[in-house]
């Protein structure tokens, strides 16, 4: 378990739309070039947590776990894309390189589900996000983060889960 400090937050989800509630927010925060890096064992609620960033992100597309496609595009009506990765099926960061990470990393919002395993290919600064499954219903989030950008990110959303959870 980590040691919990300024640049981490941890939230008990009791449900996945809580889940689901947490992401909306999450996604409404979220701007292009932002990385996500969502940590956890199968189960955890990774898929779940990036149905609800997708959704207050503003695209009505319906997310999916990309596990056998890779990569998810979701897109708003502005035509803005978020990419959404899934690296379990990766085996380095140069094969995430290969599908050609950067024009993700740039172009809009990056999620990326099982992100440790292509760490060396992603940027330092991020938001990431490990997750737990506590019970049927139940999962453990611990948000923490590097770099400026990002630690107003968390703020702004343990703000905002103040007023609405």
């Amino acid at each position: 378990m980590p040691i919990l400090d300024a640049n981490t937050f941890e939230f008990f989800s009791r449900s996945p739309n809580q889940t689901r509630r947490i992401g909306m927010r999450l996604g409404e925060l979220l701007r292009p070039a932002d990385i996500v890096c969502l940590n956890g064992e199968l189960g955890a609620g990774k898929t779940t947590l990036v149905q609800g960033i997708a959704k207050g992100w503003g695209t009505s597309d319906i997310a999916t776990s990309p596990t056998f496609v890779l990569v998810n595009n979701y897109r708003r009506p502005d035509g803005v894309e978020m990419n959404h990765l899934d690296a379990y099926r990766l085996e380095n960061s140069l094969e995430a390189e290969d599908l050609d990470l950067e024009r993700m990393i740039t172009e809009g919002p990056l999620l990326v589900e099982w992100a440790d395993r292509i760490k060396a290919a992603l940027p330092d600064e991020c938001l990431t996000i490990s997750m737990s499954w506590i019970s049927d219903e139940h999962r453990r989030m611990v948000f923490s983060f590097t770099g400026k950008r990002y630690g107003k990110l968390l703020d702004n959303l343990k703000s905002g889960m103040v007023m609405s959870f």
